[in-house]
């Protein structure tokens, strides 16, 4: 970007000032000729009368300099305002990784308060606030391990406080999903480990949550994801709550894959709409399942395990692939109709397969 006033500005005004002299001059000139020509026009009113052309002239070069001046200091301020943001992010970005957790959090709420001033930054801050919960970490109380040392239990909470705050954050820079003009932003969480993970009733592009764990109550609900989902891998596990994953009300409008997750306690899917193909294949459902009133177009459950009770009665599904899909029959086991549970031949537990009507 140019500077405001570089020498190529300079030699511009130069040159239009120039020719400004010269057209007011001329119609000086002119008109003053034209009208002492007329005898019938007094001297004294043809040169008034030329003296106000040629002041007009030099009036509209003063009209189009302070345009400039101010487009100029526009420009300028532009400049300037673009120079501090980008040092107070870089500044902010430095102290995440300060040893004092309360720096961190300031340091978290002045990008939030940065993306909030310049939308144009929001895309960036969540990357960054996405980084921070990639980060190692585990809270002493989601393993079986030893007991820590209280010096330890401490620094855990404070770290989980800080994360906390990088959650909280997300979820307030994100558009609202009943905002048919909200910008959804991409968000990338592939083995973060995070506990209370609220993104209900937010819209979101690309969303990629591949080997997370999710610790705690988990709450997607009423969420528009505008961009494909990955839950590939990824797990829900006790915190201080049992670890409900809730995405109820939701709508996906690519493709969803949740191959392979491990669901340790409630997932319901109550209601939610899958626009396109959507892929619990290989999924273990070690808690109650529900897709009460839900809608698919494709839908593939094979390989799925259903552990605890289990309500599979969507309101629509185009196309259900199963193979190997079983269920726990001493658990209250829902299914569409035609469906049925039939006793497994190839296994030795006591598990049911689910069979959808022949075609």
């Amino acid at each position: 970007m140019k500077r405001p006033w570089s020498p190529e500005s300079r030699q511009r005004s130069s040159v239009a000032l120039a020719v400004t002299l010269v057209l007011a001059v001329a119609a000086v000139l002119t008109i003053g000729a034209w009208l002492i020509a007329d005898p019938g026009t007094p001297r004294s009113d043809a040169l008034r009368t030329a003296g106000l052309a040629g002041g007009a002239i030099i009036a509209l070069y003063a009209l189009w300099l302070n345009d400039r001046r101010r487009r100029v200091e526009e420009a300028r301020h532009a400049l300037e305002g673009d120079r501090v943001s980008d040092e107070r992010f870089a500044r902010s970005v430095e102290l995440l990784g300060h040893e004092a957790d309360q720096v961190r959090v300031g340091a978290m709420h002045a990008l939030a308060g940065l993306a909030k001033a310049r939308r144009d930054y929001t895309q960036t801050v969540l990357d960054v606030l996405c980084a921070y919960l990639r980060r190692p970490y585990a809270h002493p109380r989601w393993s079986d391990s030893d007991s820590p040392t209280s010096e330890e239990h401490e620094e855990a909470e404070r770290e989980l406080q800080v994360r906390l705050t990088a959650q909280r954050l997300v979820h307030h820079l994100l558009s609202e999903s009943d905002d048919p003009n909200g910008i959804a932003y991409d968000l990338d969480l592939t083995g973060a480990a995070v506990e209370y993970l609220d993104l209900s009733r937010r819209r979101m592009g690309t969303v990629v949550l591949r080997y997370a764990y999710l610790h705690s109550d988990s709450n997607l609900s009423g969420c528009v994801f505008t961009g494909p989902v990955w839950f590939t891998r990824g797990r829900t596990g006790t915190g201080r709550l049992q670890g409900r994953f809730r995405c109820e009300d939701a709508v996906f409008e690519q493709p969803a894959t949740f191959s392979h997750a491990t669901f340790n306690s409630l997932a319901s899917f109550r209601r939610t709409r899958f626009a396109d193909d959507c892929s619990f294949s290989g999924v273990a459902f070690n808690g109650t399942a529900r897709f009460t009133e839900a809608t698919f177009r494709e839908l593939d459950l094979r390989r799925a395990r259903f552990a605890g009770d289990v309500d599979l009665r969507w309101r629509e599904a185009v196309a259900v692939s199963t193979e190997d899909t079983t269920a726990d029959p001493a658990h209250s086991i829902e299914l569409p109709e035609d469906w049925h549970a039939a006793p497994t031949r190839s296994r030795t537990d006591a598990s049911a397969e689910l069979v959808p009507p022949q075609s």
